[in-house]
């Protein structure tokens, strides 16, 4: 079962319906085939025939790992687990409860240890010689995705810093535009159109132009601030229908993850060649991706389902009392996140990977 590399544009991410063969069969029937990102992880897993392994335990028999195109916009993994695209999507806590609070109608399967201050740093042009401190972005020009932590740390690092960020509740210090796009924000950065953005430096848009010099880091968020502890946290989420009829398949999805992860540590230059040639990008890039400190895709697990939804629960108190102008309108009860997390995938849950030893081992 050798995991099959597709490439779709965002418009396919509308479409209303599940891939997954056999989806409508008997509760303890896989389906045949899943979707999965193309994502460094995944592209180590699939080579090193750790995909195949664990799938195929539980009797998927293919998997495909889809490649987002050019035209990638962020959220579009989420609306693909909506629709049916994919079986798991990746994003940070943030948007993940965003689009919960949206509709989409999925639960977090996995969440990361705590995120750190290299994760999502404010950018500038480097060859901008006027702003090089956070207070230097007083009444200029901010750009970025909103749903996204490209959004949510600079609003707390800014706000900190008495120049909050505008929304549709209140004008701020700085000025702010929606850039759904990572490409265009950087454009509109490098063409001086916008003053400044904020992205994952471990993020294809962002990884080449850094380390050829384009950007420079003039702040990030603070160790002991909200995003870093809370909202800045990794989720992998599934559609709750998919979750609760197939929980080995999640299962094995965590585990390979698990499994990739430990064997990528091991092997860092060898899985540096993997992921250069699965994604296309060049092999410092995807060494870059995988060791700075601000990469996502090898993170360590939160095993308490209790200690995962107080972090979303906490993360949500702050951003309301600070004027979050989505979640201000949008919340979540508390019995609403404690179902948004999926007990039986951590620690003492049914199907949990904190519970017994990987496959491998």
């Amino acid at each position: 079962m050798k995991a099959r590399q597709r490439r779709f544009a965002p418009i396919l991410l509308a479409s209303a319906f599940w891939v997954f063969t056999g989806m409508a069969g008997a509760e303890d029937k896989p389906p045949e085939s899943i979707n999965l990102q193309l994502q460094t992880w995944t592209a180590i897993a699939d080579a090193r025939g750790i995909l195949k392994e664990e799938f195929g335990k539980v009797g998927v028999n293919r998997v495909n790992l889809i490649a987002q195109s050019s035209g990638e916009l962020l959220g579009a993994e989420s609306a693909a687990v909506g629709g049916g695209t994919l079986a798991f999507a990746q994003r940070m806590v943030y948007p993940a409860f965003v689009q919960k609070a949206n509709g989409i109608p999925a639960v977090i399967v996995w969440l990361s240890e705590a995120s750190n201050r290299y994760r999502t740093p404010i950018f500038v042009s480097a060859a901008n010689k006027d702003i090089n401190t956070i207070a230097d972005l007083d009444g200029k020009k901010f750009g970025s995705s909103r749903i996204s932590c490209y959004w949510s740390a600079p609003f707390e690092i800014l706000n900190n810093a008495g120049i909050p960020l505008d929304s549709r509740l209140k004008k701020g210090r700085v000025r702010y535009e929606n850039i759904e796009s990572p490409a265009v924000a950087i454009q509109a950065l490098l063409s001086g159109e916008k003053d400044a953005t904020a992205g994952h430096l471990a993020a294809n848009h962002f990884t080449a132009a850094y380390l050829q010099g384009k950007f420079k880091k003039i702040g990030g968020p603070s160790d002991t601030g909200v995003y870093v502890n809370y909202g800045g946290r990794v989720s992998y989420f599934a559609h709750k229908d998919f979750a609760a009829k197939y929980p080995n398949v999640v299962k094995a999805f965590l585990a390979s993850r698990e499994r990739a992860r430990d064997w990528t540590y091991d092997n860092v230059d060898e899985a540096a060649k993997i992921v250069s040639k699965a994604l296309r990008i060049p092999e410092d890039v995807a060494k870059f991706q995988i060791t700075h400190l601000g990469q996502w895709d090898f993170m360590a697990g939160e095993p308490d389902a209790d200690k995962a939804r107080h972090a979303i629960k906490e993360f949500q108190k702050w951003y309301v009392a600070n004027g979050d102008d989505i979640l201000v309108d949008k919340q979540l009860s508390d019995a609403q996140i404690d179902e948004f997390i999926d007990g039986k995938f951590f620690a003492g849950g049914s199907h949990s990977i904190y519970s017994d030893k990987y496959s491998a081992y």
